[in-house]
C-alpha cells in the first residue's frame, strides 16, 4: 500500500476547463491556454493505515491527474507523459517543515494506533514524542509549531469528500509568481449535496466512500481550481508550512473548473484501477515546479514509493495516455 493515503475512496472521472480571459498574473503556465482536458481524481484518507474510517480520522486527500498537457514534466524518467498531477490535502497548513522532522513524525503516525489505544497516558506520550522528536531534538529545536499545526489539522470537522477543500501542501511556481493552489467545492454543487455530515463514530466501517458513491450516482458535481499568489514572502512563507497564507493579503482566484459527470464508482474494479495509478506533485511542467524543502523531497520519495509498490503488487507501472485507458 501507499506509505501515506493508503486507503482510497474512489477513482472519479472529470473534465478540467481552463478559463478564458484570466488576469495576466493568473494566466500562467498551463493556465495561459484556455481549453478542456479529461481528468481523473483519487479521493483518499491521509492516514498510512487502511481500516475502518473511525480509526483513520478526518484528514483526507485529493489527487488530480489532468491529460493532454503540452510540455515535458519535471520527472526525468517520465518527461513525455503529457499528464499533470496535483496531490492535495484537506488543510491549508502542514505539520512539518523539514525532512528531518518528517522522518520521526511519519514513524509516530505509523505507531499512532498503539499510542492512542493506551488512553490518556498514551496520548500524552505521543504529544511528548512529537514535540521532542522522541528525545532526539534539543530544547531549542522542539517541534512546537509543527505540533500545533498537527493539532489544528487533526481537529478539522469530518465532512463529505465533495464538501471538502484541498490544498497543495506547500508553495509552487505559478509561471513568474509563487503560489498555492486549492480545489474547492463549487458553491452551487455544494448546496445540492444531500449527506452533509460524516459520523465517524458510527458502527459502519465505511463512511466516506458510500456517501461519495451515492452523490455521484445521483447528480453531477463541480469544483473550482483556485490560485493564491504570494504577496509578502514574510507573511506568506515558502519554507514554513505551518503558516496559513492570509487571504486578506491575496485572495484565491478561480482559474479552472473541474466538472464531474454522474457516474457509478461503486464496483471493486474501480478501487483496483485507482490503486494502480500513481500521482506525483512533480509530474508537472517547469512553470509549476514545487518549492521548498518538503516539496523537493516528495519528488524522489513519491517516485521510488510508486516503483516499489507496483513491483510488489505485480502491477505494470505505466502512466496512462488518456482517462479512457483507465475508466473505459
Amino acid at each position: 500500500m501507499r506509505d501515506a493515503h493508503a486507503k482510497g475512496y474512489g477513482l472519479v472521472r472529470g473534465e478540467v476547463e481552463i478559463l478564458d480571459q484570466l488576469p495576466a498574473e493568473y494566466a500562467q503556465g498551463i493556465y495561459a491556454t484556455p481549453g478542456r482536458h479529461d481528468a481523473l481524481m483519487r479521493f483518499s484518507n491521509a492516514s498510512p493505515h487502511a481500516g475502518a474510517d473511525k480509526q483513520l480520522g478526518s484528514a483526507t486527500g485529493l489527487a488530480l491527474k489532468i491529460f493532454d498537457i503540452d510540455g515535458p514534466t519535471l520527472l526525468e524518467d517520465e518527461p513525455d507523459t503529457r499528464t499533470f498531477d496535483y496531490a492535495l490535502v484537506n488543510a491549508p497548513i502542514f505539520f512539518c517543515n523539514t525532512v528531518e522532522h518528517y522522518l520521526f513524525i511519519q514513524q509516530l503516525a505509523l505507531e499512532l494506533p498503539a499510542y492512542f489505544a493506551q488512553g490518556a497516558p498514551g496520548r500524552h506520550r505521543f504529544y511528548r514524542d512529537f514535540v521532542t522528536g522522541k528525545g532526539t531534538l534539543s530544547e531549542d529545536e522542539w517541534a512546537w509549531d509543527e505540533f500545533l499545526a498537527f493539532l489544528k489539522a487533526s481537529q478539522r470537522p469530518s465532512v463529505p469528500l465533495l464538501l471538502s477543500t484541498h490544498w497543495t501542501i506547500g508553495a509552487v511556481r505559478h509561471g513568474d509568481y509563487i503560489a498555492k493552489v486549492r480545489i474547492a467545492p463549487d458553491p452551487a454543487s455544494a448546496d445540492a449535496v444531500v449527506q452533509r455530515t460524516m459520523d465517524l463514530e458510527s458502527a459502519a466501517a465505511e463512511v466516506f466512500r458510500p456517501a461519495l458513491v451515492a452523490e455521484l450516482q445521483d447528480r453531477p458535481y463541480a469544483f473550482d481550481i483556485q490560485v493564491q499568489l504570494c504577496a509578502d514572502v514574510d507573511r506568506m512563507p515558502v519554507e514554513d508550512l505551518t503558516v496559513e497564507w492570509p487571504e486578506q493579503l491575496s485572495p484565491f482566484v478561480t482559474v479552472a473548473k473541474l466538472r464531474l459527470p454522474r457516474q457509478d464508482i461503486s464496483g471493486d474494479d474501480n478501487l483496483k484501477r485507482m490503486d494502480a495509478l500513481s500521482f506525483n506533485p512533480w509530474r508537472v511542467t517547469d512553470a509549476h515546479a514545487p518549492l521548498g524543502d518538503i516539496m523537493r523531497a516528495r519528488k524522489e520519495v513519491y517516485r521510488h514509493s510508486s516503483v516499489l509498490r507496483h513491483r510488489l503488487n505485480h502491477q505494470e507501472r505505466q502512466e496512462p495516455r488518456s482517462a479512457d485507458e483507465v475508466l473505459p
